[in-house]
Formats: C-alpha cells, structure tokens, sequence
C-alpha cells in the first residue's frame, strides 16, 4: 500500500520493500524475538531499533520503521512512538559521529551551554545540524547519567566526561582522524546478545 503516511512524513512502499537486513542482523533479530512470548513481540523494539538504525546509515527513515513493524507484526506508529521518544535513534540523517550533549541540570549548571557553543563554532553548525563533510551531528539531549561528572558528551558507547575546550578539541580530533560511524550498537551482532 503506497502514501501511507508515518508521522508527518510521507511514506515510500518502494523504498520499504527494498529494505532487509543483512543475515547477521536478522538472526539477532529473530534470537531477540525469541525471548518473548507469542503476542508480546512489541518488547523486542528497541532493540531491534539499534539494529535498524545501525544497518541502515545511521537513522530510522519511515521506510525502515515500517519494515521493524513488519517484523514484530505490530503497527508502524507503534515503532514510530517509541523512536521519536528516546533521543539514541535519529529520524533524519546525521554525521558518522552524533556528539551528544547533555543539556540537564547538573550539566548544564558545569558549563555544558559554554560547551554546545564551543562546538557550534567549531564545527559551523548548531543545535540538530551536521557538519559540512559529514562527518558529526551536533544534538543536546536529556540526562545521560553521568551527573557526577559534568559537562558530558556521548558519542556513539562512549562517554566523554568532565568536558573542557581541550577535551573537546582532542575528541573531535580523535573521531575525525578514526573516519568510522560511532554507533550505539555493535555491528558485530553476536556481542550484543
């Protein structure tokens, strides 16, 4: 059925039956889908968001949340509701590096609003933008849990902490010398059961 609409976006059916995951992906998938019983295969969403996102560039397009919703036999606006909630999946294209910032209290009240800054100049871009190569998305989001050490970045697993210009400087550094997506999930699938 194609012009299905997913959230405000319009949807592809073209582009949704071109989507699968790779073998590896989806013998995770189904291993996930296991641990559930019949009818209770919505709890299997996140994770199977994780994979998604990390096979398919980094980002849930409508077409792919479409395709975990065939998946788990359950309704796209049910994947929708849970991707657009947690601020780890993206609904747009980002850089191969998502620095993540966090913008609650604790860091914020260490000087994370001085950080974002530096970043945004940095980078020329601002608060959701991507660099001009590609390589890094800017995002602030909510807590991270690392309020003892603050300010805080995360980058793909990796927590940067108690964060100062140099920190940043060496980070940025660091990620654009490695040129790799930093991903939340593994893409060695079988380490992240």
């Amino acid at each position: 059925m194609s012009g299905q609409v997913h959230g405000a976006q319009h949807f592809d059916a073209k582009k949704r039956a071109e989507l699968k995951f790779s073998d590896a992906a989806m013998e995770t998938v189904q291993t996930i889908i296991k641990r559930y019983p019949e009818g209770k295969h919505k709890s299997a969403v996140i994770p199977i968001l994780h994979i998604a996102q990390a096979e398919f560039d980094g980002w849930l397009s409508p077409e792919s949340m479409d395709y975990v919703a065939s998946i788990l036999n359950i309704k796209p606006i049910e994947v929708f509701e849970v991707a657009s909630f947690y601020s780890m999946f993206n609904l747009k294209p980002v850089g191969k590096c998502t620095l993540e910032v966090c913008r609650t209290s604790s860091c914020w009240l260490c000087g994370a609003e001085d950080i974002v800054k530096y970043i945004e100049k940095k980078l020329n871009i601002k608060d959701g933008e991507t660099s001009a190569d590609g390589m890094f998305t800017l995002k602030t989001v909510e807590c991270l849990g690392s309020c003892g050490t603050a300010p805080m970045l995360q980058c793909g697993a990796s927590f940067h902490e108690n964060l100062t210009y140099d920190k940043v400087d060496k980070i940025i550094a660091d990620y654009k010398s490695e040129g790799k997506r930093k991903s939340y999930t593994d893409l060695d699938y079988k380490n992240t059961l």
